[in-house]
Formats: structure tokens, C-alpha cells, sequence
């Protein structure tokens, strides 16, 4: 491992934003301080807070300096994000949440600029969800901002210019299906220049280059040491898969659960990818495309339980069994059933069942992801979802391979904390070994049928 001890992660998800301090040795984290990541309504567009941000950053990161000592930085953000700054190093304007849809309302010009999936892996996605269309908009909506730009920053390395003041994007925040970027070439796409952005766009690194230290303003303001060494930063899907990538041969494959899922498989089969069904092509923290697919299992997962917890009882899971299915899509356009409307076959009985049947459900949308993916040998569960035993009997159930429950609390903040590792081996996950799989199989078989049926 390196020398330095004490990794600060930014880690910003489209739900919170969070500082860990991760032990690099242990990788445990020491301390976590998080703020909602709160969608402001405009003007001109919705946007992130990020000069509060900001603020609670040089805060936090002060406060862990204090308490525990920080001897390095790094970074990691959801995907579908970047920011435009002007010749000054200000926000040229707002960073625009990519869950708007003003997008869609130049989608057909948009769509006449953009390159083909064979060209960038990139899906064409609603929304804002391919970076490339979110820029599309917002220099067509504001006259004046294509002449405001003068650089333009994928989102972790925005943070890395706050802290740094050098400009850069990365990697893996490219390769994340903004139409941006080539993954077989290694270079930006034919977009950039239809976009008129060649000139602002920053220089590609990879996500465990080192941007420089810190300003001699942050070092004031944190009283972290001026010296303090800053990681080019990752995308958080990309942090999930850095640990097992770095540590582990393929092929395997790592499930990020939180507001998205997202499986990513190292090694895979030879598959044609057919991105009407969300799969795409990320790229690695060292710069390698990577299948991948993807639904937004962990908003459905909140839309469905609706506040409410429970522990199925024995009656439950035999209600469930006989056949109480949810279907897809909770969240429509996006994932592998973009055009289905889901729900449930009919009204669970109890909550039990509602999350019984829930769970079920996203470990059946988990692994129709990594059947299209040509996904082989381990798979790795990684966040929330790696504590939720039901999820994981059922996906051990249907994988080939075994099925490993990650005890990281995270890996979004141990991945942005491995960029500064010299060396690392990857510690296996707690292993799942299916009770009754022969039942669950049958149950997949049903929650199938189903599909079909309608």
C-alpha cells in the first residue's frame, strides 16, 4: 500500500453527498459526514448546490484533519454529469441535473449530431443521461453560454479543480454513456467536435493520476497540509469495480447498487450489447472498455416499499412463492425493459410480501443485466443491496458462478481511497450458498412466463 494512511473521499451520489476518511491499510472508514444532494429548481434550469458543496466539504474535511489527520484526496461522482466553466475558472452556468427532461425537447436535432453505439458504447438514454445531450441543450437554450465556455470539466475532476485549481476530466467519467467518448479508441468521439467543445474540452487522465496538491486556499481553509496529494478522481460505478479490478483476475463481474445498479462484467463472454435494452460500454479507472448494464434499481426500490420495513414471515414467503410477482419497469426508460410499465401481478398481502416479492424482483432485473452482458465467473454485490439477504438468495440461485456479498460498507469510498494503493489484493466477499434454490428457480421461471404473457 502506499505511504499515505488517511484517504479523504469525496463521494458524491445523486442522493447525498458525502465525505469518508478511509484507513488505507484497514479500509475501513474512520468517519462519514453527508448533506442531501437537493436539486435546486432554477433559474435557468434545475441544478446541484455546489458551492454548498462545497462549503460542507472544506468543513468536514477540516474537522476529520482535526480529529484524525488527511493525508491525501480523492474523488468519486455519479455518471451523466460535467460542468462548463468560463475563461475565469467560474460555472459558466448551473450544472444541469440530468434528470430533466428539457433535453427531449431537442432530441431530434440532437439525435442528428449524435455518433453511433458502435462508435462510443454510449445507448441513446432519456433526459439528460447522456452528457452529451445534456451540453446539446443547454448551449442551444442559452445564446450566450458557447461563448461564456472556455473548459469543460467531467464532475469529479470539477471537485479536483476546486481543490487543485488544474483542469481535467477522466476516464471513466467519459467512457460513462455521455456520447462523448470513444472506448476502442481511447479518445474523445466526433461529438466533442460537432459540439464546438474541442478547444474546451479538458485533457483525458486516468482516474489514479495525481492532479497536483492542494491550493494554497484550501490548505488554509481545511488546515490540511499544502502538499496534500489529489486524485484525478473516478466515476462512482467505476470506484465499485477498482477494488476487484485492481486485486483479482477475471473474470468476474461487480453489481454497484444505490440509486442506479449498474453490472459490470471483466472477462466477459463475447456478447452482441443492444443498448434498446440499456446496456453500454463504461471504461475502467485504466482506461479499458468494460460491458455493462444497468436499471435504477435503487429508486424503484424506494418507490415500492414506500417508507416501509418488514422481515417476511414463513406465511409470507410461501405467498410469494405460489406466484406474487413484480414486474418491470417501476422506472420507466431505462434498464433492460425501458418500455414496460410495471407492478405487481396482484396486492401483496402484507408488507412481507411486498418486500419479499420487491427483493425478488431486483435480483431478477440483476441478473437479466448480467445475462446480457455475457457476464461470467464470480459475481460481487456491492452497496445496499449486499444486505439484502432475499436479493442475494435469489441471484445465488441463478448465477452460474458463485455470488459474493461485499463487507465493504461501500465500495464507491474504498474504490476512491485504492486510487492512491501501490499494491492491493482483493479480500473475497462473504459467499452466498442459496437455501431452497431449486424453489427460487422456479419462481424466476414464473416472474419469466409473465414477461411473456403480457
Amino acid at each position: 500500500m502506499s505511504e499515505l494512511r488517511h484517504i479523504a473521499v469525496i463521494d458524491i451520489g445523486k442522493t447525498n453527498a458525502k465525505l469518508a476518511l478511509v484507513d488505507a491499510v484497514s479500509l475501513e472508514e474512520l468517519a462519514v459526514e453527508t448533506r442531501p444532494n437537493t436539486v435546486r429548481p432554477g433559474p435557468p434550469w434545475p441544478h446541484f448546490d455546489l458551492d454548498g458543496h462545497w462549503a460542507f466539504l472544506l468543513d468536514a474535511l477540516g474537522r476529520m484533519h482535526r480529529e484524525h489527520g488527511v493525508d491525501a484526496v480523492s474523488v468519486t461522482t455519479h455518471g451523466a454529469s460535467g460542468v462548463l466553466l468560463d475563461a475565469e475558472g467560474e460555472l459558466a452556468a448551473p450544472m444541469l441535473d440530468y434528470e430533466h427532461d428539457g433535453p427531449d425537447s431537442l432530441a431530434e436535432a440532437y439525435d442528428a449530431l449524435r455518433p453511433p453505439f458502435s462508435e462510443t458504447g454510449s445507448p441513446r438514454l432519456p433526459r439528460g443521461l447522456n452528457l452529451g445531450a445534456q451540453l446539446h441543450w443547454m448551449l442551444e437554450t442559452d445564446p450566450g453560454l458557447r461563448d461564456r465556455t472556455a473548459h469543460f470539466l467531467t464532475y469529479p475532476q470539477y471537485w479536483g479543480y476546486r481543490l487543485t485549481g488544474t483542469f481535467a476530466t477522466d476516464v471513466t467519467s467519459l467512457g460513462c454513456h455521455t456520447d462523448l467518448w470513444n472506448p476502442w479508441k481511447g479518445a474523445p468521439s466526433s461529438l466533442v467536435e460537432r459540439l464546438g467543445l474541442t478547444d474546451a474540452i479538458a485533457p483525458a487522465r486516468r482516474s489514479f493520476d495525481r492532479l497536483g496538491p492542494i491550493t494554497e486556499e484550501v490548505a488554509k481553509a481545511t488546515g490540511l497540509a499544502p502538499d496534500t496529494p489529489v486524485a484525478c478522481g473516478i466515476h462512482d460505478s467505476n470506484a465499485s469495480l477498482y477494488p476487484h479490478l485492481a486485486g483479482r483476475e477475471p473474470p468476474f463481474s461487480v453489481v454497484s447498487t444505490g440509486t442506479w445498479v449498474v453490472a459490470m462484467a471483466v472477462g466477459a463472454s463475447d456478447v452482441t450489447l443492444d443498448p434498446a435494452r440499456d446496456t453500454l460500454v463504461n471504461v475502467d479507472a485504466r482506461g479499458e472498455p468494460v460491458p455493462s448494464a444497468r436499471f435504477m434499481g435503487g429508486r424503484e426500490f424506494e418507490t415500492i416499499r414506500e417508507g416501509q420495513e418488514a422481515d417476511p414471515s414463513a406465511e409470507d414467503r410461501a405467498a410469494v412463492l405460489r406466484g406474487l410477482y413484480l414486474r418491470p419497469a417501476v422506472v420507466t426508460g431505462s434498464g433492460p425493459f425501458p418500455e414496460r410499465s410495471g407492478g405487481f401481478t396482484s396486492e401483496p398481502g402484507s408488507t412481507g410480501q411486498r418486500m419479499l416479492a420487491l427483493s425478488y424482483y431486483l435480483a431478477l432485473m440483476t441478473d437479466t443485466c448480467l445475462s446480457l452482458i455475457g457476464a461470467r465467473g464470480p459475481v460481487i454485490v456491492e452497496g445496499p443491496f449486499a444486505r439484502n439477504e432475499d436479493y442475494l438468495q435469489m441471484l445465488a440461485a441463478l448465477r452460474d458462478g458463485p455470488v459474493e456479498a461485499s463487507t465493504s460498507a461501500t465500495g464507491t469510498s474504498t474504490g476512491g481511497a485504492l486510487l492512491f494503493a501501490q499494491t492491493y489484493r482483493d479480500a473475497p466477499g462473504r459467499r452466498i450458498v442459496p437455501q431452497d434454490a431449486e424453489a427460487l428457480r422456479t419462481y424466476a421461471a414464473g416472474w419469466r412466463s409473465a414477461l411473456e404473457t403480457r
